[in-house]
């Protein structure tokens, strides 16, 4: 008998949904293009305090910039959004309980 029938393959680096390019697919694209909405009001408000075009066009590319930049998947398939998303789901998960000294030696 053949031992290669008995052996399970696992394929490594799959992905399961098509990709733009490396990291950044359909899902990536959506959240790129919320966090350039807040870049681009952000930016409209910059103009209107400052009148400053120049001011205004740095920030709506450092918005998309930005934008793409976090939501790109790294090696690990985990983006910095993910990542911040990770840490506020584990500190909302943990629960505080504080000492209360209690004398030890007391009967009730």
């Amino acid at each position: 008998m053949d031992n290669d029938t008995n052996t399970l393959y696992i394929p490594m680096g799959v992905k399961t949904e098509n990709e733009f390019f490396s990291g950044f697919g359909k899902k990536e694209l959506i959240q790129a293009l919320i966090g350039t909405m807040f870049g681009g009001i952000v930016s409209v408000i910059i103009f209107i305090v400052s009148g400053n075009v120049a001011y205004t066009m740095i920030g709506v590319l450092s918005g998309i910039a930005g934008s793409v930049m976090m939501t790109t998947k790294d090696q690990y398939n985990m983006s910095v959004v993910t990542q911040v998303a990770n840490l506020v789901r584990f500190s909302r998960s943990q629960k505080h309980y504080p000492y209360v000294y209690g004398n030890e030696w007391e009967v009730y």
